[in-house]
Protein backbone atom coordinates (compact mmCIF):
# COMPACT_ATOMS: atom_id res chain seq x y z
CA UNK A 1 0.00 0.00 0.00
CA UNK A 2 1.66 3.21 -1.20
CA UNK A 3 0.98 6.90 0.70
CA UNK A 4 1.66 9.88 -1.06
CA UNK A 5 2.38 13.18 0.74
CA UNK A 6 1.88 16.33 -1.71
CA UNK A 7 -0.78 18.50 -2.30
CA UNK A 8 -1.49 17.46 -6.08
CA UNK A 9 -5.04 16.99 -5.22
CA UNK A 10 -5.58 13.08 -5.80
CA UNK A 11 -7.79 11.59 -3.01
CA UNK A 12 -7.29 8.56 -1.36
CA UNK A 13 -10.84 6.39 -1.09
CA UNK A 14 -9.50 3.58 0.79
CA UNK A 15 -10.87 2.90 3.88
CA UNK A 16 -9.57 1.52 6.91
CA UNK A 17 -11.51 -1.30 8.63
CA UNK A 18 -9.11 -1.57 11.49
CA UNK A 19 -11.33 0.92 13.83
CA UNK A 20 -14.25 -0.94 12.56
CA UNK A 21 -12.86 -4.50 13.57
CA UNK A 22 -11.93 -3.72 16.72
CA UNK A 23 -15.25 -1.45 17.67
CA UNK A 24 -16.82 -4.84 16.50
CA UNK A 25 -15.21 -7.35 18.65
CA UNK A 26 -15.59 -5.39 21.71
CA UNK A 27 -19.16 -5.43 21.07
CA UNK A 28 -19.12 -8.85 20.22
CA UNK A 29 -17.61 -9.28 23.69
CA UNK A 30 -19.92 -7.38 25.52
CA UNK A 31 -22.86 -9.48 23.58
CA UNK A 32 -21.38 -12.58 24.68
CA UNK A 33 -21.01 -11.48 28.28
CA UNK A 34 -24.41 -10.07 28.62
CA UNK A 35 -26.65 -12.43 26.69
CA UNK A 36 -26.39 -15.37 29.59
CA UNK A 37 -27.67 -12.67 31.73
CA UNK A 38 -30.90 -12.18 29.93
CA UNK A 39 -32.93 -14.76 31.32
CA UNK A 40 -36.68 -13.52 31.62
CA UNK A 41 -38.38 -16.81 32.16
CA UNK A 42 -40.67 -18.21 35.18
CA UNK A 43 -38.54 -18.69 38.40
CA UNK A 44 -39.37 -22.22 39.31
CA UNK A 45 -37.50 -25.69 41.11
CA UNK A 46 -38.00 -28.47 38.22
CA UNK A 47 -37.51 -31.46 38.94
CA UNK A 48 -34.57 -33.12 38.46
CA UNK A 49 -33.53 -36.22 36.11
CA UNK A 50 -32.01 -36.75 33.15
CA UNK A 51 -32.98 -35.73 29.89
CA UNK A 52 -32.05 -33.31 27.36
CA UNK A 53 -33.39 -29.65 26.86
CA UNK A 54 -35.81 -28.73 23.82
CA UNK A 55 -33.80 -27.19 21.15
CA UNK A 56 -35.79 -24.40 19.14
CA UNK A 57 -34.22 -21.71 16.83
CA UNK A 58 -37.25 -19.49 17.91
CA UNK A 59 -37.71 -20.16 21.20
CA UNK A 60 -40.38 -22.89 22.49
CA UNK A 61 -43.62 -21.95 24.02
CA UNK A 62 -43.13 -23.02 27.67
CA UNK A 63 -46.76 -23.09 30.07
CA UNK A 64 -44.96 -22.59 33.40
CA UNK A 65 -46.94 -23.39 36.39
CA UNK A 66 -45.29 -22.06 40.01
CA UNK A 67 -45.72 -24.41 43.03
CA UNK A 68 -49.45 -21.97 43.56
CA UNK A 69 -50.96 -22.94 40.61
CA UNK A 70 -49.94 -19.38 38.99
CA UNK A 71 -49.46 -20.11 35.44
CA UNK A 72 -47.65 -18.55 32.43
CA UNK A 73 -47.62 -18.97 28.83
CA UNK A 74 -44.50 -17.67 27.44
CA UNK A 75 -43.95 -15.54 30.96
CA UNK A 76 -46.95 -14.15 30.72
CA UNK A 77 -49.29 -14.63 33.28
CA UNK A 78 -52.74 -15.78 32.79
CA UNK A 79 -55.92 -17.46 34.58
CA UNK A 80 -56.50 -21.15 34.42
CA UNK A 81 -59.41 -19.85 32.49
CA UNK A 82 -58.52 -18.48 29.87
CA UNK A 83 -55.61 -21.05 29.38
CA UNK A 84 -57.88 -23.08 26.35
CA UNK A 85 -58.66 -19.54 24.49
CA UNK A 86 -54.96 -18.68 24.64
CA UNK A 87 -53.68 -22.32 23.43
CA UNK A 88 -56.45 -22.22 20.67
CA UNK A 89 -55.37 -18.02 19.68
CA UNK A 90 -51.65 -19.06 19.80
CA UNK A 91 -50.37 -19.27 16.13
CA UNK A 92 -47.12 -21.06 16.92
CA UNK A 93 -49.15 -23.55 19.22
CA UNK A 94 -51.96 -24.17 16.13
CA UNK A 95 -49.04 -24.64 13.34
CA UNK A 96 -46.45 -26.71 15.33
CA UNK A 97 -49.20 -28.61 17.59
CA UNK A 98 -46.38 -28.86 20.37
CA UNK A 99 -45.83 -27.20 23.84
CA UNK A 100 -43.48 -27.52 26.42
CA UNK A 101 -45.05 -27.53 29.97
CA UNK A 102 -42.75 -26.77 33.15
CA UNK A 103 -44.19 -27.42 36.08
CA UNK A 104 -42.76 -26.51 40.06
CA UNK A 105 -41.52 -30.03 41.40
CA UNK A 106 -43.58 -30.02 44.70
CA UNK A 107 -46.93 -29.46 43.05
CA UNK A 108 -49.46 -31.84 42.61
CA UNK A 109 -49.48 -34.24 39.98
CA UNK A 110 -53.38 -33.27 39.59
CA UNK A 111 -52.47 -29.94 38.44
CA UNK A 112 -50.05 -31.01 35.92
CA UNK A 113 -52.70 -33.08 34.47
CA UNK A 114 -55.28 -30.64 33.78
CA UNK A 115 -53.03 -28.65 31.94
CA UNK A 116 -51.44 -31.41 30.10
CA UNK A 117 -55.72 -32.28 29.25
CA UNK A 118 -56.35 -28.53 28.52
CA UNK A 119 -53.92 -28.28 26.12
CA UNK A 120 -54.59 -31.77 24.54
CA UNK A 121 -57.99 -30.30 24.32
CA UNK A 122 -57.25 -27.62 22.04
CA UNK A 123 -55.08 -28.41 19.47
CA UNK A 124 -52.10 -29.25 20.85
CA UNK A 125 -50.95 -32.65 20.03
CA UNK A 126 -47.82 -33.24 21.38
CA UNK A 127 -47.06 -32.32 25.20
CA UNK A 128 -43.04 -32.12 26.75
CA UNK A 129 -42.12 -31.78 30.12
CA UNK A 130 -39.21 -29.72 30.76
CA UNK A 131 -37.04 -30.69 33.81
CA UNK A 132 -33.66 -29.97 35.29
CA UNK A 133 -31.32 -32.49 33.93
CA UNK A 134 -29.08 -33.88 36.54
CA UNK A 135 -26.90 -37.01 36.44
CA UNK A 136 -27.36 -37.85 40.08
CA UNK A 137 -30.69 -39.31 40.45
CA UNK A 138 -32.39 -40.20 43.93
CA UNK A 139 -33.41 -43.71 43.47
CA UNK A 140 -32.52 -45.13 46.76
CA UNK A 141 -33.85 -41.58 48.30
CA UNK A 142 -37.16 -43.03 46.78
CA UNK A 143 -36.63 -47.02 47.36
CA UNK A 144 -36.57 -45.94 51.52
CA UNK A 145 -39.69 -43.77 51.50
CA UNK A 146 -41.13 -46.44 50.05
CA UNK A 147 -39.62 -49.11 52.61
CA UNK A 148 -40.90 -46.37 54.96
CA UNK A 149 -44.26 -45.89 54.45
CA UNK A 150 -45.05 -50.30 54.39
CA UNK A 151 -46.70 -50.33 51.21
Amino acid sequence: MAFKAGGDGELNAEINVTPLVDVMLVLLIIFMITAPMMNTGVELQLPQVTANTPEDANGPLILSIKQNNTLYLSGAQIQWRELAAKIKANTKVQSEHRLYIEADAHLAYSVVVTAMAVVKDNGVASVMLVTNPTDNLKLDDLDSSVQNTGH
